[in-house]
């Protein structure tokens, strides 16, 4: 049985966290996780010694329903016309446990 849950993930620009945060907030999402990555897509700059460049990956868990809305925030928010300017991945997601319950977590609990 598959369950209502998705996971967005973006990989954006270093510069354009906070605004894509705090559009992400605005939209209603109540949590996210932030790392920092490096790597090269369609427009690796291969003439540099280190080509891979550094951004941010975030990631959410949300509801099916949410995702497309929140993956349109990001790339609306993160949107520069350079490249470089990284993706966003809906991946589905099977369950989600609270590791303080030891629990499945509600639907309603993901947003």
């Amino acid at each position: 049985m598959s369950m209502p849950y998705r996971k967005v993930t973006a990989i954006i620009r270093t510069e354009k966290l906070r605004e894509v945060e705090k559009a992400l907030i605005e939209a209603g999402v109540d949590g996210m996780t932030v790392t920092r990555c490096k790597g090269f897509g369609q427009y690796g700059d291969f003439f540099r010694q280190d080509f891979m460049m550094p951004h941010v990956r975030v990631e959410i868990f949300t509801s099916t329903e949410k995702a497309e809305v929140l993956a349109r925030v990001v790339m609306d928010t993160a949107h520069t016309g350079t490249p470089g300017d990284g993706l966003v991945a809906i991946l589905p997601v099977e369950q989600v446990y609270r590791i303080r319950t030891r629990q499945p977590a509600n639907h309603e609990d993901i947003h």
